[in-house]
């Protein structure tokens, strides 16, 4: 019963990781793209390169620390 918890705790955690860490590179993706004047529809390609990488590394982040608050359940 306790793995399952911890389980469903970490992919809690990669989920809301996940979303912030995207919204969060949306929104850095589509700053960046106008202050470098990217041109045409590579600036959908720069803020969806932007936006995946951030939210793989809170995710990761998130999954981590909640990982890290199971206990000894690795």
């Amino acid at each position: 019963m306790a793995r399952d918890s911890c389980m469903a705790r970490v992919t809690a955690g990669v989920a809301v990781g996940g979303a912030v860490g995207g919204a969060v590179g949306a929104v850095y993706g589509t700053y960046e793209a106008i202050r470098y004047k990217v041109p045409g529809l590579l600036k959908i390609r720069y803020i969806g390169k932007t936006t995946l990488g951030s939210a793989a590394v809170f995710g990761l982040f998130l999954g981590a620390g909640s990982l890290i608050h199971c206990g000894k359940s690795y």
